[in-house]
């Protein structure tokens, strides 16, 4: 057997299970070594029979005194039952659903049991335990043994039995990172690392393990990062000279004031453009803090010099808020600018706010009229051939894949310069991870007069009390987004669904019109209700996500989120930041789940688990997972963030809604995004802050434990390449990050 063996030539594989082995990608044994666990359960103590105690996780190693099958008529299921023994004493062993024990063990062996002892009919039994029969090298128990996220053909005893069978070839894998960063950063190789993330002696090795398969994956990271950005550094953009007078005199005819971090980013943006190499720059500021006139003001310096400008928007209703406002500022500004702005989506083709047929306005774009053209995915098609564009601004740049971003740069001579803008904060410590080849530029602060947002959690006793302040609130001229996790009526969960929604409300407010928006209305259905509402002509827009980001309706003064612990942090900033545009005072509520509601009154976020019986197992003989109900300790900490932040030891209890109501009442506190941010990545790990999956880098390994890592991992791929730009001297890392995409903005 060797490393590049297939899997078919590991000895007794079914079919269903070699499907179920190519479905996770491990066709061959190096995959196979390569594929780590996620968590743990801790078996690693080792007692007696004398000294259990109940509750406790623990392994034996015992001798079969007599073993035999029947049917329980209690629970109308097929059992193993067993006596086994030590030098200290005897015990009793029940295997429901397993009956076939009884024939593949037999009295007088000496086997390993894994699992704890419960108190039954008056005497400690051991219900269910992982067993194995006793050698010098357990697998399934006396030791933290792994668990892996498996298809439902592959058991976990089985997957483990695979990887024990060719651990030993983890001599062979071949090393990728330097020998001395190794040294350098006190890493395992991979070597060790592999045998101790299959099969840890302890946790400390566990923890090594960890850290070197984190450190690997933002190293390769940082690599692809800096090498893009060297390359970039190569390429020949366009300077685009600055015009003082130009953007002193649209500044001024703003009908408000920039504010400092506006000016400075601004001030960063056009000292960029003046550069011969492209700019690639990340604009991120919080809901509301004016990223739009920002990027306005590159354009109009871009636009006037002769260049075209595209900007990109990931949904039509943003697209043409975009237009709107640049048509304004630009063509309706008595000062008069004389730029063109243009609007291409699958639904819209305006030029200076005249309708225009596509196949026109294409061709101008082709011959290179000077202009800022909006759009979303339409600006993207191949027909769209620019001729001097010299500025691309991405607005919610994580909306779109990287091949689609690269796509308009494939027609162009030379590079364009990059604005990508992010109204996601994201957390200082983790910036470098996810944007390490940008320069960053951030606006924290709101323009000046805006509001804060009063935000209250809001229970089922005092939804009549909201719903009475939205019709003042009506009455009095304003508007009201409410948001539902869901389009329809499909979860079990009993979350709110935007067409029940609908329904609802329109029984509670009779008299004013309520309208509906989800992600499965088409363009020009969208337009309409989103035209209804900016005109007023909708009182109440209920709706999906589809709002979460850019829609700008300032007469809106209420946000209303159905479900709300279904929303990471982030999530909900971003919805309560579609209100508070204006000088109206602004209010954010936030409505439960029944199941949320009922843990919030009767104070506690989980109900005490009544003593029962541990879990059935599935057939196959697996242990039951750790959990709460039964008051064990959970299992070392994963390797993938679904199991962060538990850890080895740490008591878990079934406490899931205490902490949603402290997550919703910390969002009710702060209006400060970076600060949400920073608590979502540390309760939920990344998901919230990365939006949309793209084609682009998934960490795996590293987690939020890990931001320490960042710098050093920076450093050392800088000092790389510094030596030795094109990885001449490293083949193996050179070919492992070319497999690699990575965001790059």
């Amino acid at each position: 057997m060797q490393l590049n063996s297939p899997i078919e030539n590991l000895p007794k594989l079914q079919k269903p299970q070699l499907a179920a082995l190519k479905k996770l990608g491990l066709d061959s044994v190096q995959n196979l070594l390569l594929y780590f666990p996620y968590r743990y359960l801790d078996f690693s103590q080792t007692r007696v029979i004398a000294d259990l105690k109940p509750g406790e996780n623990v392994s034996l190693k015992v001798k079969i005194k007599q073993i035999s099958s029947r049917f329980s008529f209690k629970s109308h299921l097929m059992l193993a039952e067993a006596v086994v023994s030590d030098d200290t004493g005897s015990i009793k062993v029940v295997w429901f659903n397993q009956p076939y024990l009884a024939k593949n063990l037999i009295a007088g062996e000496e086997i390993f049991l894994a699992g704890q002892a419960d108190y039954y009919n008056f005497g400690l039994q051991m219900t269910n335990p992982i067993y194995e029969k006793a050698s010098d090298f357990p697998i399934h128990t006396s030791r933290l043994v792994p668990l892996y996220h498996l298809k439902q053909s592959l058991y976990p005893k089985t997957f483990r039995n695979l990887v024990a069978s060719v651990i030993g070839l983890a001599d062979e894998v071949p090393e990728s990172l330097p020998a001395e960063i190794i040294k350098n950063q006190k890493l395992m190789d991979i070597r060790q690392t592999i045998k101790q993330s299959h099969f840890p002696e302890t946790e400390q090795n566990v923890t090594e393990a960890k850290k070197r398969l984190a450190f690997e994956e933002i190293f390769y990271n940082q690599l692809l990062a800096q090498k893009h950005k060297l390359e970039l550094a190569k390429k020949q953009s366009y300077p685009i000279k600055f015009n003082q007078s130009l953007i002193k005199q649209f500044v001024d005819s703003l009908p408000f004031k920039l504010t400092v971090e506006q000016k400075k980013a601004a001030w960063d943006i056009l000292q960029d453009l003046e550069k011969p190499m492209p700019m690639n720059r990340l604009l991120e500021g919080d809901v509301g803090s004016g990223k739009t006139v920002v990027a306005l003001i590159a354009a109009l310096q871009a636009v006037s010099e002769g260049f075209q400008v595209a900007l990109l928007a990931p949904t039509e209703i943003l697209a043409k808020q975009h237009y709107q406002t640049a048509h304004k500022m630009f063509c309706e500004n008595p000062a008069n600018f004389n730029t063109r702005c243009a609007l291409l989506t699958a639904n819209f083709c305006l030029l200076n706010n005249k309708p225009e047929k596509k196949d026109k306005l294409t061709k101008l774009l082709a011959e290179g009229m000077p202009a800022l053209y909006i759009g979303t995915h339409a600006l993207l098609q191949k027909n769209i051939k620019f001729k001097k564009l010299a500025l691309v601004i991405i607005d919610e740049q994580h909306r779109f894949g990287v091949d689609q971003r690269a796509a308009l740069f494939e027609n162009t001579k030379k590079v364009p310069h990059l604005l990508s803008l992010s109204a996601t904060p994201i957390p200082r410590t983790l910036q470098l991870a996810v944007y390490g080849e940008l320069d960053i530029s951030q606006i924290k602060t709101k323009p000046l007069g805006r509001k804060q947002i009063v935000t209250k959690l809001v229970t089922n006793e005092n939804r009549a009390k909201a719903y009475e302040f939205i019709a003042k609130q009506i009455t009095a001229g304003r508007q009201v987004f409410v948001i539902t996790p869901l389009i329809e009526e499909s979860d079990k969960l009993g979350v709110k669904s935007a067409k029940a929604e609908v329904d609802l409300l329109k029984k509670i407010f009779p008299n004013f019109n309520i309208g509906l928006m989800h992600g499965r209305l088409k363009g020009a259905e969208k337009e309409s209700v989103m035209k209804d509402f900016l005109d007023n002509k909708i009182q109440i827009l209920v709706s999906t996500s589809v709002v979460e980001v850019g829609v700008d309706v300032p007469n809106t003064s209420v946000m209303l989120i159905e479900g709300a612990e279904r929303f990471g942090l982030s999530q909900l900033h971003q919805f309560r930041g579609r209100v508070g545009r204006a000088e109206h005072q602004s209010y954010c509520f936030l409505f439960m789940t029944k199941a949320l509601n009922q843990s919030l009154n009767s104070g506690s976020g989980y109900t005490t688990p009544s003593a029962s019986r541990p879990p059935l197992l599935k057939e196959g003989g697996e242990a039951p997972r750790l959990s709460a109900s039964s008051g064990q300790r959970r299992s070392l900490s994963s390797f993938s963030k679904e199991e962060y932040p538990a850890k080895r030891g740490e008591v878990v209890k079934d406490n899931a809604n205490n902490e949603t109501i402290t997550r919703l009442n910390a969002f009710t506190k702060t209006q400060d995004g970076f600060e949400l941010a920073e608590l979502d990545l540390k309760q939920r790990g990344f998901g919230e802050i990365y939006g949309q999956t793209q084609s682009g880098w998934n960490f795996k390994y590293f987690d939020p434990s890990y931001t320490s890592l960042i710098e050093p991992a920076r450093q050392e791929a800088i000092n790389l390449l510094k030596d030795d730009e094109n990885l001449k001297k490293y083949p193996l890392l050179s070919e492992k990050i070319k497999r690699k995409v990575v965001h790059f903005e």
